[in-house]
C-alpha cells in the first residue's frame, strides 16, 4: 500500500456492516434458515454450542447466554449478591451500561479515573477508593485494550474483592497471554451488531469459572428456575435468542481473521498518523494483544478560548463533509451525566476522563475496509487537522509509505 493525498471522494462510514453480511450470507441465511424450519425458538442447539464455544475461546469453564450485553452486566452483579448499601469501583469513561447496571441493582458505582494512554482505569487510584462497602470492581476492557488486570487481582485478593470484567468490547483480545474473560469472577460480553463479534440484535453472554455462579445465572436467567414452572427466587427473562446465537455462532469461527485485520488495519493507521503535532495515536501497552473494536485517537483542544466547540469537533464536521464517518465514543463522562447526578460527583474530579472526553475520536474500523479506504481516511484526516509543519511535508509526498 502507498500513502497517496489528494485521491478522488468517495464515502468511508464509521462501520458497514452490509460489506460484512455480504461476506458470509450464503452461510448465515442457511444457519437462519436451520433455526426456522427447526421450530426450536429459545435456548436451543446454536444457543449450547455458543456457549460452549465462548467458554473455550475465554478459556473458563461456563458460558451463559443472556438477552443482551447489559443484562449480562445485571445478572452478574445479582448473582453475587450486590446490591443496596453495597459498592462497585468503576471508571467513568465508558458506556453508561457499565454504571448503569451497578446502580439498577442498587448498588453504587464509585468512579476511578482512566489512565490517559489507555483510556481504561488507571490502577494506580483504585485502593484509595476501597471501602468497608466495596464488594467488587468492575474493570472495563475499553475499545479493545485490555485492563491492567494484575494489579486490580491482587487488590481484589487484599480485599477481599469481586471482580467483574466488563468484556463488551475486546472478545478475543489478550493479557499476558490470556483472553479477556477469564481473569474475574464473571466476565460479561455483549454481541451488539457493532461489535467484533456481532448479533443482528441483542445478545450477551456472561463467563465464569464458578459452577455455582453458572448455576444460579442460568436460573435468574429463566424467572429464578432451574426447572419449568418451578422458582427457587425471583428472576427475569434474558435467555439468549436462537437466532442470534445461531448467527454467532456462524461468525464465530471468523471471529479471529476479522480481529487480525482489524490490528492490520490499525497498524497502518499508525504509520501515516504517528508523530503528529496535532493528534496522539492509540498506545497499546506491549503485554496485551489490542483487537481494536475502536481505533481512537486524541485530538488535543486548541479552541478552549474561542469556540464552544472543540478541535475535535471541528474535525469531525470536517470530515462529515468529506464523507467520512467519525465517531466521539464517549462525549460526557458518567460522573457528570444527570443520570448519575444523585451520586454527587462535580466537574473536575476526573480530569483524565473529561479530558478525554473532549479529544477522543474515533476513525472507520471494520476488516472489511480496503486499503485504499484507510489511505483515503488518514490522508484527510491529516489535511483537516490544524496546519502544522508535520502535516505538510507528509502531503507534499505522494507515496511515504510502502
Amino acid at each position: 500500500m502507498s500513502f497517496v493525498s489528494n485521491s478522488p471522494k468517495q464515502e468511508v462510514p464509521i462501520l458497514n456492516l452490509k460489506e460484512q453480511y455480504a461476506s458470509i450470507a450464503h452461510d448465515l441465511e442457511q444457519t437462519v434458515l436451520s433455526v426456522l424450519r427447526s421450530g426450536n425458538y429459545i435456548l436451543g442447539q446454536y444457543c449450547t454450542k455458543l456457549e460452549s464455544e465462548i467458554a473455550s475461546l475465554c478459556q473458563t469453564k461456563y458460558a451463559i447466554g443472556v438477552a443482551n450485553g447489559t443484562d449480562a452486566l445485571i445478572l452478574a452483579l445479582w448473582s453475587l449478591d450486590i446490591g443496596p448499601g453495597d459498592e462497585v469501583i468503576t471508571p467513568p469513561f465508558t458506556f453508561a451500561a457499565t454504571a448503569e447496571a451497578i446502580s439498577l441493582r442498587g448498588a453504587k458505582p464509585v468512579f476511578v479515573d482512566v489512565d490517559l494512554n489507555t483510556f481504561n482505569i488507571d490502577v494506580s487510584k483504585i485502593e484509595k477508593a476501597i471501602t468497608n462497602k466495596t464488594k467488587a470492581i468492575m474493570p472495563v476492557h475499553l475499545y479493545g485494550q485490555p485492563a491492567d488486570m494484575q494489579p486490580i487481582l491482587a487488590l481484589a485478593k487484599k480485599y477481599n474483592l469481586h471482580i467483574i470484567e466488563d468484556n463488551a468490547q475486546a472478545l478475543g483480545a489478550t493479557y499476558r497471554g490470556k483472553p479477556t474473560g477469564c481473569f474475574g469472577d464473571l466476565a460479561c460480553i455483549s454481541f451488539y451488531p457493532t461489535k467484533n463479534l456481532g448479533a443482528c440484535g441483542d445478545a450477551g453472554m456472561i463467563v465464569t469459572n464458578s459452577e455455582e455462579l453458572a448455576n444460579r445465572l442460568r436460573a435468574l436467567r429463566t424467572h429464578g428456575g432451574s426447572r419449568r414452572y418451578f422458582h427457587d427466587e425471583l428472576g427475569v427473562n434474558s435467555r439468549l435468542d436462537e437466532l442470534q446465537a445461531a448467527v454467532l455462532a456462524t461468525k464465530l469461527p471468523l471471529l479471529k481473521s476479522w480481529n487480525d485485520k482489524r490490528n492490520e488495519i490499525a497498524g497502518w493507521y499508525n504509520k501515516i498518523l504517528q508523530n503528529n503535532a496535532s493528534l496522539i495515536t492509540p498506545h497499546p501497552t506491549t503485554d496485551t494483544a489490542h483487537v481494536w473494536h475502536q481505533y481512537t485517537v486524541r485530538i488535543p483542544n486548541q479552541n478552549a478560548n474561542s469556540a464552544p466547540a472543540t478541535t475535535r469537533d471541528l474535525v469531525m464536521e470536517k470530515l462529515k463533509e468529506r464523507a467520512i464517518g467519525s465517531m466521539c465514543y464517549y462525549p460526557l463522562p458518567l460522573h457528570i451525566q444527570p443520570a448519575f447526578a444523585y451520586l454527587g460527583y462535580k466537574h473536575g474530579e476526573f480530569p483524565v476522563a473529561e479530558k478525554l472526553a473532549s479529544e477522543v475520536l474515533s476513525l472507520p474500523m471494520y476488516p472489511e475496509l480496503t486499503d485504499e479506504q484507510v489511505n483515503y481516511v488518514a490522508s484527510n484526516l491529516l489535511e483537516v487537522l490544524p496546519a502544522t509543519a508535520y502535516n505538510t511535508s507528509v502531503l507534499n509526498q505522494v507515496s511515504m509509505l510502502k
